[in-house]
């Protein structure tokens, strides 16, 4: 499978180098690009082909090394690739002269009624037996273009397959890297749920002494012992909940990985540090390199050239055939010379009644070229709002999580001083819940957080177009 991988991506590489594909020179019908993005003023130049291993992790980088070689929508890519390059392979076939051998034999009987003439008995009948080889030639002169177009619209197509795998090989390296992310957050929140249920039984225990002893003159009542339990049976419902998370996203990244989704894959135990802002360029950079954007771009090349093979199609034809061989009743005699026959011949068709089948194909073209512009306008449209998006949220984020974090060491302090102030008797069960339960959401929301932001800059590095090369 690895070679199978490294012909598709070198026939990948040498896609954009094909002399006959049309040029890509309508891309400035998808509509103008700004200046710079909106959500940013910061325009780094370049691609971050490398971004996976920002991360810091090994053992991703092979992840994603693993879903290259083995993942299942990505060798349906790379087969739909192998395929276009079949297809303009032979486009231009019938550009060229074809040429084809034929050996052939044939025995004949006939009965000739009424003969002899007068009397005796019997028919007359006569058997021949022929034997032939040729050598034919036929030649389709492409005066007009026509079967040209056709090449070329299927060199670009073969393009546009290149360039959709290597989107599908982006999208794939940025999902395992999503996947991997959600199980690294699952394992930080299993062990807080860990944690929150030994806080959650050890005040219980507290109340339930204060309830029987009565300590510090204060009788805590059933319902507050009842209202802790309960709170002790919901984390260990929370650390159920986690696990089964676990468990589930980790097969979700077994199955991009093409193995069989057993659960068995281990992996970090939390999540990494925020990784570097990609570079974001120019918005008009984003036209060159997003494989989506180009896949649309050489889709509205292919449809316009078939528009013109559509044209030329009412142009007269010429075609050239000629043959050359041997014709002889006794097979020894089959390769002689001087049996030899031949034939030159020469044809123009001229289209005048085809019922409008002609007509009907031309405007089929011409719908399919404007859809193909519609797309390529809609797919640059959603590159440039897929960037701002990420860009803009990234900021949000960033907001959010300063928030969140400030947050969480106020309800930290007010909980470590309600179970200092109970553990003294001097506090109530209401209080030191509520504190308890505070600072378990603002946890648990600060590593979901850490996770959202990682995913927008895994987003980000997709939105801008940024391969990742192994």
């Amino acid at each position: 499978m690895s070679e199978f991988r490294w012909t598709v991506g070198l026939l990948v590489l040498l896609i954009p180098a094909c002399t006959l594909a049309p040029p890509g020179s309508r891309m400035d019908e998808a509509g103008g690009a700004p200046g710079s993005w909106t959500a940013t003023r910061e325009g780094k130049a370049g691609i971050d082909d490398r971004w996976v291993d920002r991360f810091g992790d090994r053992k991703l980088s092979r992840l994603v090394a693993e879903g290259y070689e083995s993942n299942r929508d990505l060798r349906a890519a790379a087969a739909r690739v192998e395929r276009a390059a079949a297809v303009a392979k032979g486009a231009g076939a019938a550009a060229r002269p074809q040429v084809n051998a034929a050996l052939d034999a044939s025995r004949r009987g006939q009965n000739f009624i009424g003969l002899p003439v007068g009397g005796g008995g019997g028919v007359l009948s006569s058997i021949t037996n022929t034997y032939g080889a040729q050598l034919n030639l036929s030649w389709e002169i492409d005066l007009w273009g026509k079967i040209r177009a056709g090449e070329q619209a299927a060199l670009a197509d073969l393009q546009s397959q290149g360039y959709a795998y290597r989107g599908a090989r982006a999208s794939l390296a940025a999902q395992i890297v999503r996947s991997w992310l959600l199980v690294a957050e699952t394992n930080e929140q299993i062990a807080l749920a860990e944690k929150v249920l030994k806080v959650r039984k050890d005040t219980a225990e507290l109340v339930r002494g204060r309830f029987e002893l009565a300590a510090g003159g204060q009788e805590a009542s059933a319902s507050q012992l009842r209202l802790a339990e309960t709170d002790v049976a919901t984390a260990e419902a929370a650390l159920a909940q986690r696990k089964g998370d676990r468990d589930q996203a980790i097969r979700q990244l077994e199955i991009l990985l093409g193995r069989y989704p057993s659960a068995e894959l281990v992996g970090a135990a939390e999540l990494p540090g925020l990784s570097s802002m990609p570079p974001s360029g120019l918005p008009s950079e984003l036209l060159l390199r997003r494989p989506d954007i180009l896949t649309a771009e050489r889709q509205l090349a292919a449809a316009g050239k078939r528009i013109d093979e559509a044209r030329r199609a009412f142009y007269p034809s010429f075609k050239l055939t000629a043959g050359g061989g041997q014709s002889t009743d006794q097979l020894q005699n089959i390769f002689d010379s001087d049996f030899g026959v031949w034939s030159i011949a020469g044809q123009v068709v001229q289209p005048i009644l085809s019922g409008g089948q002609l007509k009907s194909q031309l405007e089929a073209r011409n719908a399919e070229e404007r859809e193909a512009l519609a797309n390529l306008q809609q797919t640059v449209l959603g590159g440039f709002g897929e960037v701002e998006t990420a860009l803009a949220a990234d900021r949000f984020l960033a907001a959010r999580a300063k928030s969140i974090e400030d947050a969480f060491e106020l309800a930290d302090e007010s909980a470590k001083s309600a179970e200092r102030d109970f553990s003294l008797g001097t506090g109530d069960v209401l209080t030191l819940l509520a504190a308890q339960s505070r600072r378990i959401e603002l946890a648990t929301q600060r590593v979901t957080l850490k996770r959202l932001r990682l995913d927008n800059r895994v987003n980000l590095h997709l939105a801008l177009g940024g391969d990742y090369r192994i």
